[in-house]
């Protein structure tokens, strides 16, 4: 009976010495600080316990608050609608355009601009001469870093473009500057050396984009295509482990074909240059039918490997992806335009998180890809050109 009675006392005993400890540890997390000795404040009553106030009179009750339509109700959308609402805010289109049909003859105008050999060697995006020596020396690791340093050295725009985009907050992973190959090389290490370099190389395609009709669509396809490699690699790396720099680079060109189809059409067929919904709609019909298509011919004619291209025919497949390749490129794009359309207002973190779609990836990491995904997106193209020692 005697111990009975001594344990409630000695719980109770022990309660009261923890609980300073226990406020410092909770208040830390929850306040950033410590409470320390101060007195704790008055516990709050249970909600449950407390009556309701009594509702007031019909004529003082307030309106309620209507929610925004750029910010609409948390749902999960499906792949479909993603990419639909991405192609409506590059086209500057309030909505997505409506299942239309097209002229034939205007589509097979448009799409004349992209197999005709003359308008191939204006448009089609030729393999960048370094990369190949590039990817192989990064990947070397018989190679010196001088090697490395002075493969990039051979070309003043690449190490401008390199140094821009090491330096700006999107690559950055010190704060203290890059100011040169050598530190980019050190301080990026091969897994983000190998990132700034395809980008860099593939800048200038991005760049060589006018669209006074449609003005979003260049920058929104090219902040669309970071943040998809931005996601692929994770996905790759960590749901499907698999080498990451692959699906990188195939959402990179994802984009890239984008803006090659653009272009062609927009210079070659009148019915697509003009701007208004005519043209739009004309644009969003071929984009969404041979846009990957064309990365496919695109990486075929860069030499990818096989794996790599039947990555990108996997996207042309109304099925999900069946290759690890092609899941985390399907992943990082969708991914990628969900952050986008969140960037724009289109829609809240709640929808960004509920049409992610399936995968391996375990919770913390899906936790801290959406919070990165969900950062203000700053162009590192114009990131500041931190000057050479």
């Amino acid at each position: 009976m005697g111990y009975w009675l001594l344990t409630p006392l000695l719980l109770a005993v022990a309660a009261v010495a923890l609980r300073p400890a226990l406020r410092r540890a909770f208040g830390a997390v929850a306040g950033g600080h410590d409470p320390g000795d101060a007195p704790a404040p008055a516990a709050l009553p249970d909600p449950q316990a407390v009556p309701a106030p009594p509702a007031p009179p019909e004529a003082q009750r307030l309106a309620p608050v209507p929610t925004p339509a750029a910010l609409p109700a948390s749902t999960a959308l499906t792949a479909a609608e993603v990419f639909a609402q991405l192609r409506a805010l590059e086209l500057g289109l309030s909505t997505p355009p409506g299942a239309r049909t097209e002229d034939e003859r205007k589509i097979a105008q448009a799409l004349g601009a992209i197999g005709d050999a003359a308008a191939e060697r204006r448009y089609f995006p030729r393999r960048p001469n370094l990369l190949p020596k590039l990817m192989h020396a990064i990947n070397d690791e018989s190679v010196a870093r001088r090697q490395l340093v002075a493969i990039i050295a051979r070309d003043p725009a690449l190490v401008d473009s390199l140094l821009r985009m090491a330096n700006s907050s999107f690559y950055r992973l010190s704060p203290q500057p890059v100011e040169s190959i050598e530190r980019a090389v050190a301080v990026l290490g091969s897994e983000g050396l190998r990132s700034v370099i395809a980008t860099a190389l593939m800048q200038p395609i991005f760049n060589a984009v006018a669209a006074a009709e449609f003005p979003k669509f260049p920058q929104l396809v090219w902040e669309h295509a970071l943040r998809s490699a931005q996601a692929a690699v994770v996905h790759a790396a960590v749901a499907e482990r698999i080498e990451p720099f692959t699906a990188e680079l195939l959402s990179l060109i994802s984009g890239m074909a984008e803006i090659v189809l653009f272009r062609a059409v927009r210079a070659r067929c009148a019915a697509a240059s003009g701007g208004g919904p005519a043209a739009a709609g004309l644009l969003d019909t071929l984009l969404k039918v041979h846009a990957a298509p064309l990365a496919q011919r695109i990486g075929s004619d860069w030499q990818l490997s096989e794996a790599a291209l039947a990555a990108l025919i996997e996207q042309t497949s109304p099925s999900a992806p069946s290759s690890a390749l092609g899941r985390s490129l399907h992943f990082g794009r969708l991914a990628g335009a969900l952050a986008v359309l969140h960037a724009n207002g289109r829609i809240d973190k709640g929808t960004v998180r509920a049409s992610l779609p399936a995968s391996a990836l375990p919770a913390a990491h899906s936790d801290t890809l959406v919070t990165k995904l969900l950062l203000p997106f700053q162009d590192p193209r114009t990131a500041p050109r931190t000057p050479r020692r």
